[in-house]
């Protein structure tokens, strides 16, 4: 149901992603049941992915991994896992009584203790820096669709508890095509605890040009965790992708940051080049890798709302 018209196609643009990772880092992938498990090892195959891969019998009804799944933290010697409650981005899409399992299992495979939180909350809806500042959306966290009667201050508290930040950006910029009610990986992200990357449409006539101006004006009146004003830098956007009547949405800060590449997505647009220039300019310590993901992105999500990192275990 997520790709009705590119589900080949959107499986062969993962599998390439992942023979990209592989050789760099290892790669665990949730499969419904053994005969997907076989499915899956013959798609890598194809993409020349061969070693490195664990493939788990978590079965999903979805494929967000970044929504669903655990949330790592970490501190000297120790490792754990945060897991949320979960209800499908409010509700859209049930049902979800696999994917608010996954979390848990997630943990058990790495092997490390669960922290249980109430709150709904999904892994694309925050980015955080590793140095106690984190950015959050108000209009997907506080959204009554998700957790009724809660206020910014007591979801802020719980973001303290959970991950240890001492202070939460909240933006406020959406896209058209996102059915996340406005995650903040759709248009904002860390580089490093001082480095941001914004989308920003410069296209008057765009519809998203109203949001991501304000976006992006908000961001540069940030202080990062030292209280210094954050380098921004602005990412591009594609032209409008449309599919079957439906605006996507498009775009390149939904990248997601290995141990030694960036996925950075790719739509066949002039765009393409310039976002993966700038990346490789910021992340000069890694390659960074663009990738087809136009079939991908007709489920509404690209490379970080499909992977959830595992760190090490913090020295």
């Amino acid at each position: 149901e997520t790709w009705p018209y590119s589900l080949a196609q959107a499986e062969r643009e993962l599998a390439q992603a992942v023979a990209v990772l592989a050789p760099t880092e290892t790669v665990h992938i949730n499969v419904l049941n053994a005969d997907h498990g076989i499915h899956v090892r013959e798609l890598l195959a194809e993409a020349g992915a061969v070693d490195n891969i664990r493939l788990h019998e978590i079965p999903t009804n979805d494929a967000w991994c970044r929504d669903h799944g655990a949330i790592f933290v970490g501190r000297p010697g120790e490792l754990a896992a945060t897991v949320w409650g979960y209800n499908a981005w409010g509700g859209k899409y049930p049902p979800w009584d696999r994917d608010i399992q996954v979390g848990r299992r997630m943990a058990e495979v790495v092997g490390v203790p669960i922290l249980a939180h109430d709150l709904i909350l999904e892994g694309g809806a925050l980015d955080t820096d590793g140095r106690g500042t984190l950015l959050a959306t108000a209009s997907c966290l506080l959204n009554p669709n998700r957790n009724p009667g809660v206020a910014q201050t007591e979801f802020e508290a719980a973001l303290q508890r959970a991950f240890g930040v001492t202070q939460v950006h909240w933006l406020a910029a959406e896209v058209a095509g996102d059915d996340t009610d406005g995650h903040v990986d759709v248009t904002t992200r860390f580089v490093d605890p001082h480095t941001l990357v914004v989308a920003l449409e410069t296209n008057p006539q765009d519809v998203n040009y109203g949001s991501l101006q304000e976006n992006f004006q908000q961001v540069n009146t940030l202080r990062d965790s030292d209280g210094r004003p954050y380098a921004v830098h602005a990412l591009p956007m594609p032209s409008p992708l449309v599919r079957h009547g439906q605006r996507l949405p498009a775009g390149y800060a939904n990248f997601y940051i290995g141990n030694q590449v960036v996925l950075l997505p790719a739509y066949d647009d002039p765009q393409d080049q310039v976002a993966q220039q700038l990346l490789q300019e910021l992340f000069p310590d890694r390659r960074v890798v663009s990738l087809d993901c136009r079939a991908l992105v007709e489920g509404l999500g690209v490379f970080h709302c499909l992977t959830q990192q595992v760190p090490t275990i913090p020295n």
